[in-house]
């Protein structure tokens, strides 16, 4: 009786979490079928209804969230004292979920990633390439890594790169045929390379300063992309302006390839950091990499308490 109650209980809280027999049945390795079945023997055994059904998702009912708020707190501690008995192995073992958007990904945590993951090969790492804000509390990600002045206050964060600056580029090409903008404001006179916000869902605005004076335009284009290296390969190919980055296009750039414009007008922004809830126990394996991080970017490492 206890086992089955245990097992259930934490499948409980998945499909809670999750919102979706699919998506919990895929997380606990288990047939959908299955896990709907155990649900309703739960419900039976305890004599009331903990989850409603509909043909889109499955939402708790009020005694299922009474259920689930008292449960996750015992469920979360039991996993995290068998996990600080499975870190007394001789070899670091473990999982570790992170988000990171693509330039921070590929800039600053793969570099890391590909070394660490060689020299410990039973550390498992999920990382999910998002640009938009995720909340990695609601998510159960370990840590994300983003720009300084995104985080929230009560995050511990971990500088990992220096201040980033951003550039404006087009082809030669280009500029031949529509002029080069002077100003922020010529740039509505331009075809632009749009990228699109997951989390807003609106259109982000190129962000500019010069003399302390801070300005956001939004600009006009054929094209709107999220994934950086077509934004790179557009702006090559002739068909608008992108807003990048700045050491994506240091080559591109040398090699003629792309022309920078608006420079004295691009501002840097407080470079990426790692960061994770400040009161969240944490493996041996994810301490691990936080001393890889730190280790990497030694000079600009600084840890934050809020």
């Amino acid at each position: 009786m206890l086992k089955d109650n245990f097992n259930d209980l934490l499948s409980f809280m998945v499909v809670a979490r999750e919102r979706s027999f699919t998506r919990a049945a895929a997380q606990l390795g288990v047939s959908q079928s299955a896990l709907s079945h155990a649900m309703r023997n739960l419900e039976a055994r305890l004599d009331v209804r903990l989850l409603t059904r509909t043909t889109r998702s499955v939402v708790p009912t009020e005694a299922g969230e009474q259920l689930l708020v008292r449960l996750t707190p015992h469920l979360v501690e039991i996993e995290q004292e068998l996990t600080a008995l499975r870190d007394r192995r001789d070899r670091p073992a473990g999982n570790i979920r992170i988000s990171a958007g693509e330039h921070a990904m590929s800039a600053v945590l793969w570099p890391v990633l590909k070394p660490f993951m060689a020299h410990y090969p039973d550390i498992n790492i999920e990382v999910t390439v998002d640009n938009g804000l995720t909340d990695i509390v609601d998510g159960r990600f370990d840590a994300g890594v983003r720009l300084g002045e995104q985080i929230a206050k009560d995050m511990i964060a971990m500088r990992i790169a220096p201040d980033m600056r951003m550039a404006v580029v087009g082809s030669a090409a280009y500029f031949a045929q529509y002029g080069v903008p002077q100003t922020p404001e010529a740039l509505e006179n331009h075809r632009c390379i749009n990228m699109r916000l997951p989390t807003l869902g609106g259109l982000y605005a190129w962000e500019f300063e010069q003399n302390g004076r801070e300005m956001r335009v939004r600009v006009d284009g054929q094209l709107t992309l999220n994934s950086l290296p077509q934004r790179l390969d557009a702006a090559v190919a002739g068909l608008g302006l992108a807003y990048v980055p700045q050491d994506t296009v240091v080559d591109l750039v040398a090699d003629g390839q792309l022309v920078r414009v608006l420079e004295s007008w691009c501002p840097s922004f407080e470079g990426y950091h790692l960061y994770y809830p400040s009161r969240r126990q944490h493996t041996t394996a994810f301490t691990l990499l936080v001393e890889a991080l730190r280790n990497e970017n030694a000079q600009w490492s600084t840890i934050k308490h809020n």
